[in-house]
């Protein structure tokens, strides 16, 4: 599995690059635009849902005004809950999750034009890599990469968002359903929030 969905993104890849080239040939603006988020993940097949936080990176390119194809990554960091006790003694414990999630993604972005302000659509593929670690961020996050520990699952995002541009420096919203497959469909709530650059 882990590996037919490298093939996958790396045949994606392979399609969208002679579009990509002929694109730095056009002659209109915002040819590509790169950033950098923050990630919430509402992950609903736990009981109760947990929460989880991390960070991102994207890159887009333009194929019109309306039109780009864009990747992006984000890792989401384990997070500590508080379990009370149903003991009759009121006692509390912290609990790690140890649970890291990795998400890749690739589509279309459909987008009101590039002007200043402009609202979107997307719909991509890639995957969820869920994997159990007590190594520190940086540690769990080469781990999670290398797709080589956990469980990386197919999965689609369909969202939207707006943008708001002053000059090359922008501001993005998004939200969406992160829906990955493992013995059938599991849908997530997913928002962004992070700084965009268009040249």
């Amino acid at each position: 599995m882990k590996r037919c969905l490298g093939l996958m993104v790396a045949a994606m890849f392979f399609v969208a690059a002679p579009v990509v080239v002929a694109q730095a040939a056009s002659d209109h603006s915002d040819h590509i635009e790169v950033g950098v988020f923050g990630d919430y993940f509402r992950l609903a097949a736990t009981n109760p849902t947990r929460n989880y936080v991390g960070i991102g990176g994207r890159a887009a390119f333009a194929l019109n005004s309306s039109v780009q194809l864009e990747a992006e990554m984000a890792y989401d960091f384990k997070r500590n809950y508080t379990y009370v006790c149903d003991c009759g003694t009121g006692t509390t414990i912290t609990v790690n999750s140890r649970l890291r999630t990795l998400h890749g993604i690739f589509g279309p972005k459909l987008q009101t034009g590039s002007g200043p302000f402009r609202f979107f659509v997307t719909g991509k593929v890639g995957f969820d890599n869920f994997s159990y670690s007590n190594q520190s961020p940086a540690n769990g996050f080469t781990g999670a990469v290398t797709l080589n520990s956990g469980t990386t699952d197919f999965a689609v995002y369909p969202g939207g968002g707006v943008e708001a541009f002053a000059g090359p420096i922008g501001l993005r919203l998004e939200a969406g359903d992160q829906v990955y497959f493992d013995h059938g469909a599991h849908n997530n709530l997913r928002a962004t929030v992070g700084v965009q650059l268009r040249f």
